[in-house]
């Protein structure tokens, strides 16, 4: 082979392997432009079935009307709203992680945090477009007020009541018609001390349209309690005979579950006994005078009680048990439910009813539940509330009309003996349930419910739990009520 053939055969290799090349390069891109479309068209298309995202929590005592409470340890200014879970259906998505840069940039640095007193201000909330204050009232509530004690006025107003902490006014709204009626409150432990603003207690006519009830814009699902600072604090004995004491025995009942509220706020005040205060109530203080939200509490307390100097008298302080009644919103529910309450207040007790939100917090509603002394129910999962329950509470299970016994004592009975709790079970009878009213004294459900438990679960699951109320006899429930009471007695 001559030297002329062997340049033209290298040349001929050397195109061939570039075209080869070419064409590698080609057929590559075209596969992983392939790929690229599979995999992007695979994100594309959404599920039905996609779990909504999850804000990031941020520390909370309030929240904008109908959302939870939660706190926290780390500040005495009021906490932020919870947030919630995403509405699928609105859009909303979690903030991304150039947008939350971003705003940690627009925040400036925190300050010490009990540098000045703008640091206690409540923080501003965008006002709600309607009125969404927390569940009608049995009835119309109530103001207690007391002024025969030798050092302070207090009044305790239980029901929808709101608070305007720039007006320093504290209002019950009645669900029905009522006598206007009005008191001023020194909320200072001492009512001779000058200086200190008055708050004004009023329960309105509810048919008033002169004066309107002020519309929520936050709404508490816990007590709160309006009380003042400065007079005599500053002198270390007063700053205990004068506030912490009578806060003490305003706070100390709800077992942290309680939002304070004070005027003439005095941030170092707050800074020095920041680990006293803490204690008595899990929720940032609220600076009253520079709050101008329309907030929504289940009951308030307005003034510190002080019944001696520097001391408390404890015949005075007697609490009343507290019991939560579990109002089921559907099947298995009580339909007299204002009986019920009345009963148990006669039989003593400080009642609350709940009905908690299936997309409430553990944290808030064990917290919540933990208060309390008394769990009341009918046979359901809400009686699982029972495990957040203190050690030596009660918990009374209301068995529907059908032979459920057994069930009911599997399911709650024993397990609630086991956690160290008082089981005491009420059996409602045939006239207690509303199978009677709807099938007659003559069907098999009433006449003889042991058949329908012959006939098989579905027959049983159908009347007995999934058709079936409560009436209760009150009468009838009342030793059941008595027992309990006994009980927290001896404990």
């Amino acid at each position: 082979m001559g030297a002329g053939e062997g340049k033209h055969g290298k040349g001929l290799v050397r195109s061939w392997a570039q075209r080869y090349l070419n064409l590698g390069f080609v057929a590559g891109f075209l596969l992983v432009l392939l790929a690229y479309i599979v995999v992007t068209q695979q994100f594309v298309i959404t599920s039905p079935e996609a779990v909504p995202t999850m804000t990031p929590h941020r520390k909370q005592a309030i929240s904008a009307p109908g959302a939870g409470e939660t706190g926290t340890p780390e500040a005495r200014v009021e906490d932020k709203a919870e947030t919630k879970p995403v509405d699928a259906s609105s859009g909303d998505e979690t903030p991304n992680e150039e947008e939350q840069q971003q705003q940690q940039q627009q925040q400036p640095d925190a300050e010490p945090e009990w540098k000045k007193p703008e640091d206690t201000v409540a923080t501003e909330q965008e006002p709600p477009k309607r009125d969404d204050t927390a569940a009608e009232p049995l009835d119309n509530g109530k103001v207690v007020c007391t002024t025969e004690g030798p050092f302070s006025d207090t009044c305790d107003v239980f029901g929808n009541v709101r608070t305007n902490g720039t007006a320093h006014t504290v209002t019950l709204v009645p669900a029905t018609q009522t006598e206007s009626r009005e008191w001023k409150i020194q909320p200072y432990a001492r009512r001779t001390m000058s200086g200190i603003s008055e708050v004004t207690v009023t329960q309105l006519d509810s048919t008033s349209a002169e004066y309107p009830a002020p519309a929520c814009t936050v709404t508490h699902n816990i007590p709160g309690i309006v009380f003042a600072l400065g007079g005599l604090t500053g002198n270390y004995f007063h700053d205990f005979s004068d506030a912490l004491v009578p806060l003490f025995i305003a706070s100390r009942r709800y077992g942290g579950e309680v939002q304070l509220l004070a005027s003439n706020i005095q941030p170092w005040w707050l800074g020095k006994y920041e680990a006293v205060v803490r204690r008595l109530s899990k929720y940032d203080v609220v600076d009253l005078d520079h709050d101008d939200q329309i907030r929504c509490f289940p009951s308030v307390t307005v003034g510190l009680r002080m019944h001696k100097e520097f001391d408390i008298v404890p015949e005075l302080e007697k609490r009343k048990p507290r019991l939560m009644l579990l109002h089921r919103g559907h099947y298995r529910k009580f339909v007299n439910v204002p009986e019920i309450v009345k009963a148990a207040e006669n039989a003593g007790f400080e009642v609350a009813i709940a009905d908690p939100r299936f997309d409430v917090q553990v944290e808030e509603l064990g917290r919540s539940v933990n208060s309390f002394d008394v769990l009341l129910g009918v046979h359901g999962a809400g009686l699982t509330n029972a495990v957040f329950m203190p050690t030596g509470a009660v918990v009374i299970q209301v068995v529907p009309y059908g032979n459920l016994e057994r069930m009911a004592k599997v399911d709650f009975g024993d397990p609630v003996a086991d956690m160290g709790l008082r089981y005491l079970e009420y059996s409602i009878t045939a006239e207690e349930s509303t199978l009677l009213e709807m099938l007659g004294p003559d069907h098999p459900v009433i006449k003889d419910p042991e058949s329908v438990h012959r006939s098989g679960w579905d027959k049983v699951a159908e009347y007995y739990l999934g058709k079936q109320d409560v009436r209760v006899d009150v009468e009838r429930f009342a030793p059941t009520l008595a027992l309990a009471i006994e009980h927290l007695r001896q404990k």
